[in-house]
C-alpha cells in the first residue's frame, strides 16, 4: 500500500490504473479505523481490483460545540490496517489540500430536505459538509464504485441521492453495520464511553429489534412505536434526540403498505452521541 497527501498524487495513481484497465473501488473514511472500517474495504475488494482509502477528518461537518479537534487520530493505526485489509493507496491529506481557501469559504453541496430531517434538524450544516467533501473525493478518486457502511443510513441515502443527481458516474454500494458481539454498533465514538456506560450502550440496539418486531407483525401505529421507543432509551438513562420510523427508500414517513422500512435513532450517553438502525422488510 502506498501513502500520498496530494491530490496530483492520487490522480497520477488513478491515471495509471486506467490506463491499465483497472477498476477502482474507493472507501472514504474519517480515521480512527475499526473492524466495521475494514468490512468496508472487504466488501470493496468485490467490486474492483484497486482500492483507495481516505483519511481525513472533515471540518465542515463538525458543529460548533462538537468534537472535531478532539475527534480520535490514529494513522499509524489506521495505516496498519488498511494494508493488512488490502487497500493500495491511502489518501491523507491535510485541511489546506482538500479546503485551499478554507472550509468556511468552499463552495458547499447540499441535498435539500434530506439533509436537515432527523440527524440534520440535531445537526444544523452536519450533511452540507458531508455531501460536500464526499463529491470533492469522488472528483479527485473518480472511483468506478464507492463503499459506505448502513450504520449511518441516513448518510448513505443523501450520499445516493447526490450522486443520482449530480449523473455522477459513481456506484454506492451499502455494507452491512458490524456490530460488537452484545449488538452495540461499532463506533470511533464509542470509546468516549466509560466501562459503565458501556454496559448501557447495547440498549439501543435491543430497542430498535423491539420496534422491528412491531412492525414485522403488522403494527402500523408508527407514533406510538416512536414514542415507545424514546421512552425505553430515557429509561435505560438515555437521552434520545429522536427514534423514527421512515421509509426506507427516501427516509419519508411510512404507509401502512410501505414494505421496506427502517428504524432510526440517536441517542446520547454521557459524552457520546451514538446512532443506530434496523431495517424491516415485510
Amino acid at each position: 500500500m502506498e501513502i500520498v497527501t496530494t491530490i496530483a498524487a492520487v490522480r497520477d495513481h488513478v491515471r495509471r490504473w486506467r490506463s491499465e484497465g483497472r477498476r477502482i473501488a474507493f472507501v472514504p473514511t474519517m480515521g480512527n479505523l475499526h473492524p466495521g472500517h475494514v468490512s468496508l474495504i472487504e466488501a470493496a475488494r468485490k467490486y474492483g481490483d484497486r482500492f483507495v482509502s481516505s483519511i481525513f477528518v472533515n471540518p465542515m461537518q463538525f458543529g460548533p460545540n462538537e468534537d472535531f479537534a478532539h475527534y480520535p487520530r490514529t494513522p499509524t493505526q489506521d495505516e496498519r490496517m488498511l494494508a493488512d485489509a488490502g487497500c493500495s493507496l491511502m489518501f491523507m491529506p491535510d485541511v489546506i489540500e482538500v479546503y485551499p481557501n478554507g472550509s468556511e469559504r468552499a463552495t458547499r453541496i447540499e441535498v435539500p430536505g434530506l439533509s436537515r430531517i432527523l440527524d440534520g434538524e440535531f445537526r444544523p450544516g452536519h450533511f452540507e459538509g458531508v455531501t460536500t467533501v464526499v463529491a470533492k473525493l469522488f472528483h479527485i478518486v473518480e472511483p468506478d464504485v464507492a463503499v459506505f457502511g448502513e450504520k449511518d443510513f441516513q448518510q448513505l441515502t443523501i450520499i445516493r441521492r447526490m450522486v443520482a443527481d449530480l449523473c455522477m458516474p459513481v456506484e454506492v454500494i451499502a455494507a452491512p453495520t458490524v456490530r460488537d458481539s452484545d449488538g452495540l454498533a461499532m463506533s470511533s465514538r464509542n470509546q468516549y464511553l466509560t466501562p459503565e456506560e458501556r454496559q448501557v450502550a447495547p440498549r439501543i440496539y435491543q430497542t430498535l429489534l423491539a420496534a422491528a418486531e412491531q412492525l414485522r407483525a403488522g403494527e402500523t401505529d408508527f407514533a406510538g412505536i416512536e414514542r415507545g421507543g424514546i421512552q425505553a432509551l430515557e429509561g435505560a438513562g438515555m437521552r434520545p434526540d429522536y427514534f423514527a420510523v421512515r421509509q426506507a427508500q427516501d427516509l419519508s414517513a411510512p404507509g401502512a403498505d410501505t414494505s421496506h422500512l427502517v428504524v432510526l435513532t440517536a441517542a446520547r450517553l454521557g459524552k457520546a452521541r451514538l446512532i443506530d438502525n434496523v431495517q424491516v422488510k415485510k
